[in-house]
């Protein structure tokens, strides 16, 4: 039996910016079942990498330049050597590509998360358990980002959405709105009818 057997898909949306892309997929099967996907995928950098290589390359020259022509000690080189690789490992390897947020109506909200090893955490939350979805606005000395959270019953603290990135309110609109949908918080919902 095929798992597309009587299914609809609608063509995916998508927003961008510099760095973040969000993709919306809605999957609607038989009568009353239907899956409506939201990611948030991180924009890698050209730039950034082929500056932090430049970078290694040269502190790995400048550390062969003081071995051959002043004889400093191989450690040196070494030290340079574990040095460069930490760097690249820091600036240019990502842990987290991808969240997901994956709605269906009649069962619940699953987040997942998609680390660059190719491992994928999730976390399934029933539709019952949720209260409201909300859209907060984090203000700290530096920055200003917004975040979208779930509320849950029987739990003190939001849980948050996007553990991870801190994605623009354009992007967080179109799940917000779908996860009011989805939980019959629809009086909410109508707050940014007009801005679109």
């Amino acid at each position: 039996m095929s798992s597309n057997f009587g299914s609809k898909m609608v063509e995916p949306s998508v927003i961008s910016n510099a760095r973040f892309t969000y993709v919306h997929d809605y999957h609607k099967f038989l009568p009353l079942q239907a899956v409506d996907t939201h990611h948030i995928v991180a924009q890698r950098s050209v730039v950034k990498p082929i500056v932090i290589y430049l970078f290694v390359i040269l502190l790995l020259s400048y550390a062969a330049f003081l071995h051959f022509e002043q004889g400093k000690p191989v450690t040196t080189v070494l030290w340079c050597l574990l040095f460069g690789l930490l760097l690249v490992k820091l600036f240019i390897w990502r842990p987290i590509v991808k969240e997901s947020v994956i709605i269906m109506p009649a069962f619940g909200v699953q987040l997942e998360t998609h680390y660059g090893s190719g491992k994928i955490r999730r976390c399934f939350i029933p539709v019952s358990k949720i209260l409201k979805p909300v859209l907060n606005e984090h203000v700290t000395p530096v920055t200003c980002w917004w975040c979208l959270s779930l509320l849950l019953r029987d739990q003190d603290e939001l849980t948050l959405v996007f553990k991870k990135f801190h994605p623009p309110l354009k992007m967080l609109v179109p799940i917000w709105k779908a996860l009011c949908d989805a939980t019959e918080c629809k009086q909410s919902s109508e707050v940014f009818q007009e801005e679109d």
